[in-house]
């Protein structure tokens, strides 16, 4: 059986990347050292529940960590929707990787979702 090229912890750690790069543009204010401190914790945590997922022993323990994993993803988009309401984002380069950013946290946690549905719904 060959692995997926692109799975989910891969995609997490891809998107946490991502956002820390992004913050690394943002012009600096006290909104934006403040909203990008946010986006880093949530953004990372996204990938870091998911590896404890991974380790985990128990189904239920399985299930509460991809949960957090979910809500991880659902607090980065709201940093990232804050970031890009508050029109923090000055270049129209940095507005389109915002918009793909807000994207994948979306996809996310549609994924994860997925994920704890099928993992609940298992006999």
């Amino acid at each position: 059986m060959s692995k997926p090229k692109y799975d989910i912890g891969e995609r997490a750690i891809n998107f946490a990347v991502r956002c820390a790069k992004l913050i690394g543009k943002l012009p600096r204010s006290i909104a934006t050292i403040e909203y990008g401190k946010q986006l880093i914790r949530s953004s990372a945590s996204v990938g870091a529940n998911i590896e404890e997922a991974d380790g985990t022993l128990t189904k239920r323990d399985f299930v509460n960590k991809m949960a957090i994993s979910r809500r991880e993803a659902r607090e980065s988009k709201y940093w990232l929707n804050l970031i890009n309401k508050a029109s923090l984002t000055d270049k129209q380069e940095m507005k389109n990787e915002m918009d793909s950013l807000l994207q994948e946290a979306h996809e996310l946690m549609l994924i994860l979702s997925s994920i704890v549905n099928k993992v609940r719904n298992m006999a």
